[in-house]
């Protein structure tokens, strides 16, 4: 049988100069993606902070319209009969107004059209946005995830990810 030939010294230390050569060489490039790639991570982060925000405050205005719609409901339904019944007094009311009182409800009725412009123009418009919010939340979190999974092939990028795991770990855990 046919041993294998060993390699000498001096083929060895051609190797590893051959080698450390070719690893230096790369190592300014795996330092400007490590660089790259940590701005990236930051930029995500502050991304998906503002993407939370905006979560939070969609929620909070959708809940409040849901809650001053029921509540309007209710109102509406619970004077029906109240109204029916202090029609006389209503008549008795007009009769008696004073017309100062009635100027004053002038006035307010001359600030209606300036109100519902506003409805029209600034509350309606957000109302429609909001339906457009989780889809591209939606969107966002795909992004994020293909992000994380092509940074996780990079070289030396599963040493970071645990690094950074375990620091959000360490955060959760002194927040907590």
């Amino acid at each position: 049988m046919r041993l294998l030939p060993l390699p000498g010294p001096r083929e060895v230390v051609t190797y590893v100069d051959r080698t450390l050569d070719q690893a230096l060489g790369l190592l300014p490039r795996a330092t400007a993606l490590l660089s790259g790639a940590e701005a990236l991570l930051v930029d995500v982060r502050r991304l998906l902070e503002r993407i939370e925000a905006t979560r939070a405050d969609a929620g909070y205005v959708i809940a409040a319209v849901d809650e001053t719609r029921e509540r309007a409901d209710l109102l509406l339904g619970a004077l029906e009969g109240p109204l029916a019944r202090l029609l006389p007094t209503l008549e008795r009311l007009a009769d008696s107004t004073d017309p100062r009182e009635v100027d004053a409800l002038v006035a307010l009725v001359d600030r209606l059209p300036v109100i519902a412009d506003r409805v029209d123009g600034e509350v309606i418009p957000m109302l429609r946005t909001l339906s457009t919010v989780a889809p591209d939340l939606h969107d966002l979190l795909d992004v994020s995830r293909e992000l994380n999974e092509m940074l996780a092939k990079l070289p030396g990028m599963g040493r970071i990810k645990r690094r950074v795991d375990e620091e959000q770990a360490l955060e959760a855990a002194t927040d907590s």
